[in-house]
This record gives C-alpha cells, sequence and structure tokens, in this order.
C-alpha cells in the first residue's frame, strides 16, 4: 500500500511541474522589444497616468506643500473636528485660511 501511495505522489508531482512548467514557459524567453507595436491613444494615456505623481487633486493654480508647527493639543482637537466634519487636515487649515482671509476682507 505504501509504494502505491508513493507512486500516486511521484505522479501527482509530476503532473504539477508539467501544468507549473506549461502554464511559465511564456515567460521563459527573454523579451523581445519588436514584439510591441507603438502606443495606441488609450494606452498612451494610461501609461501617462500612471507615471504621474499622485497627490492632492489640482484646484485653482495648483499646491504648496508647507511646514507648520502646531502645539499638539490643538492639532489632536483640530483633527477629531476634521473627521466630524468629514474633511482632511488640509481641508480643515484651508477652511481656516479662507474664514481668516475673509475677515480680513482679503479673500
Amino acid at each position: 500500500m505504501r509504494a502505491k501511495n508513493s507512486r500516486l505522489r511521484r505522479g501527482l508531482k509530476s503532473v504539477k511541474a508539467n501544468k507549473l512548467a506549461e502554464t511559465t514557459a511564456p515567460y521563459d524567453r527573454e523579451m523581445v522589444v519588436d514584439d510591441f507595436g507603438p502606443l495606441t491613444g488609450a494606452a498612451r494615456e494610461r501609461w501617462l497616468r500612471a507615471r504621474r505623481k499622485r497627490g492632492r487633486p489640482r484646484r485653482g493654480k495648483g499646491a504648496k506643500v508647507i511646514s507648520v508647527t502646531v502645539e499638539k493639543e490643538l492639532l489632536v482637537r483640530s483633527d477629531s473636528l476634521a473627521r466630524d466634519l468629514g474633511l482632511s487636515r488640509a481641508g480643515l487649515i484651508e477652511r481656516g485660511l479662507k474664514a481668516a482671509l475673509a475677515v480680513e476682507g482679503k479673500l
């Protein structure tokens, strides 16, 4: 019985190895650039989109990254408010800056 089971296991391993070899065969050859043609318009657009950096959606004239020091407790409270309002930290700060500019008549 043991000999039969070991033959069966070897046979299954062989079948799995053959299936794996068949499945991966296209990837065993070198990549040949000649296999590819010029990009279509849609493919070029996808390529350009993939190359772009992710980040804040562009609004107005764009955004500038700044570094600001804020007291820890104020930051905790403002993050909580932003969450309650469904805003990001940056969105809450933007809203506050606009309110301050409006109060001063500079908006």
